[in-house]
């Protein structure tokens, strides 16, 4: 009967264009998004471009009555912190609700602490309470290596992974789970490459784009100088580490500012332009790092 019906489907049947598809779905102004989120990358925006055309190409399929059946969609994320792991699990949400593979796309976040009890009974409520939140959505568990721990026999870990791995094989028309920071036998893996330091850069200056300030010229130097002695120190996480330097700016330039209008002689006048840069005194300086030693790092 199978066969019957394929041989009743012309040859050249039009089941729609990928572009129509991708236009009519929003899928393509998601994956601009995602470009415009993220520096760098490119691995990464590959792989999930590789997702979204596999749910394309499926839909097409099931255009022209051909069997189709709902891919495996969890994922493994790996990479360093502060690689961008949780805007593309936002993403993926996105494209996925769109697609019409998940209801809501929603992403709901979760970590050791949301998902496992400290004594019997307690673990099985926390886990399906979350996986409840997350529900026609995406599901990211955030260092999800953490989890069990064989050294301690009275973790109760092991039986938040049991639960959880029941629910990706049950529901998986329903819910997308991502476990960061591991490698597991999920299907979709997608490595998270750290930044190289010129995108750091990059990263800086859009984040300060975005909190409608402007590094300036000469301060562009000292945070490019700043950010490749801080690669290569203890606790760095990439884009995580910029949030912070950025942040340490603003506040060192709010100092300056405040300063500099309440100084005797002052008119306490501030410009538009000066409320907007961040001037190389606000980042902190290569030997500023060094002074403060690897064990006194604050951004």
């Amino acid at each position: 009967m199978k066969i019957d019906r394929l041989n009743a489907i012309p040859d050249d049947a039009e089941a729609g264009t990928v572009e129509e598809f991708m236009y009519k779905d929003g899928v393509k102004e998601i994956l601009e998004k995602l470009d415009n989120d993220l520096v760098g990358l490119l691995p990464v925006k590959s792989r999930v471009r590789e997702i979204a055309a596999l749910l394309v190409v499926d839909k097409l399929r099931r255009n022209l009555g051909l069997d189709t059946s709902v891919p495996s969609l969890h994922m493994c994320f790996t990479g360093a912190p502060g690689t961008g792991k949780t805007t593309v699990a936002m993403r993926m949400g996105q494209i996925l609700q769109r697609m019409g593979y998940c209801r809501s796309g929603h992403l709901v976040v979760a970590t050791r602490d949301d998902l496992v009890g400290q004594y019997v009974g307690h673990t099985a409520p926390k886990t399906k309470e979350v996986i409840k939140k997350a529900m026609g959505g995406v599901l990211l568990i955030d260092e999800a290596y953490y989890l069990y721990n064989a050294s301690n026999d009275r973790d109760y870990g092991q039986e938040s992974i049991e639960i959880l791995l029941n629910v990706m094989e049950e529901n998986r028309e329903d819910l997308v789970v991502v476990l960061a920071g591991m490698s597991s036998r999920v299907g979709n893996h997608i490595e998270f490459p750290n930044y190289e330091a010129e995108e750091l850069l990059s990263i800086a200056k859009v984040m300060c784009r975005d909190l409608e300030y402007e590094m300036s010229k000469e301060a562009e130097p000292v945070f490019f100088e700043y950010i490749k002695k801080r690669m290569t120190m203890p606790y760095f996480s990439n884009a995580r580490t910029v949030r912070n330097a950025v942040d340490r700016a603003r506040m060192r330039a709010a100092i300056r500012l405040f300063n500099q209008a309440t100084t005797g002689g002052s008119n306490g006048l501030v410009s538009k332009k000066q409320l907007m840069t961040l001037e190389k005194e606000d980042f902190v300086s290569v030997e500023e790092l060094i002074l403060r030693g690897d064990n006194a790092i604050v951004e």
